[in-house]
C-alpha cells in the first residue's frame, strides 16, 4: 500500500467521507487536499485505471487493522482433537466404555481421532481393525460423521469423526 509521496501514479480517484467532492484529480492536487486536512493519502486499489486514493489518517487506519486482525484471531474456533484408542481385540465392555467417552467428546465439540493399534503380526487382521471402526462410527452416527473413513498409517488404522453442528 503506498502513501503520499509514494503514489507514482500522474492522476487518481480520490474517494473517502473527508473529500468534498469525489473524483479524478491530478497526483499534486490530491495530495494537497490531503495535506489540507492534516490527513494521509493512501493507494487502496492501484490496480484499477486510474488507481483508487482515499484521504484518511495511515496511523489509525492501521491500527484499526490489527485490531480487526486480532478479534478475528481471537474468535476462531479452535479445534480439540481427542484420540481413541483401540486395541485388535477390545472387549465388548471396553468399546462401550471408549464410545462413551467418544460421545461425551463429540457433544462438547471436540473432534475424535480413533485408531487401532497392530502390535507384530496382528497387522495382518486389518480388515478386523476396520470392521471395529466402522462399528465404533456407526454408534456414534448421532453425535457425530465420519470424516475420514479407516485409512492404514504404518501400524495404525485411522479414522477422524467431527462433531455434528446443533442448530
Amino acid at each position: 500500500m503506498n502513501i503520499n509521496e509514494e503514489i507514482t501514479a500522474q492522476q487518481v480517484r480520490v474517494v473517502g467521507d473527508n473529500v468534498p467532492e469525489q473524483g479524478i484529480y491530478p497526483l499534486s492536487e490530491a495530495l494537497e487536499m490531503a495535506q489540507a486536512q492534516e490527513l494521509d493519502l493512501v493507494e487502496i486499489s492501484p490496480n484499477a485505471n486510474p488507481p483508487v486514493c482515499k484521504i484518511l489518517d495511515y496511523q489509525k487506519y492501521q491500527y484499526q487493522q490489527k485490531k480487526r486482525a486480532k478479534e478475528q484471531k481471537a474468535n476462531a474456533a479452535k479445534i480439540v482433537i481427542k484420540e481413541i484408542r483401540f486395541g485388535l481385540n477390545t472387549d465388548e465392555h471396553d468399546f462401550q466404555f471408549k464410545l462413551n467417552h467418544a460421545k461425551n467428546f463429540l457433544s462438547e465439540g471436540a473432534k475424535v481421532k480413533a485408531y487401532v493399534f497392530f502390535r507384530g503380526r496382528s497387522i495382518l487382521f486389518s480388515d478386523q481393525g476396520e470392521k471395529l471402526l466402522l462399528r465404533f462410527a456407526l454408534e456414534l452416527e448421532e453425535y457425530g460423521r465420519a470424516e475420514q473413513m479407516p485409512k492404514l498409517e504404518g501400524k495404525r488404522m485411522i479414522m477422524m469423526l467431527a462433531p455434528i453442528k446443533k442448530k
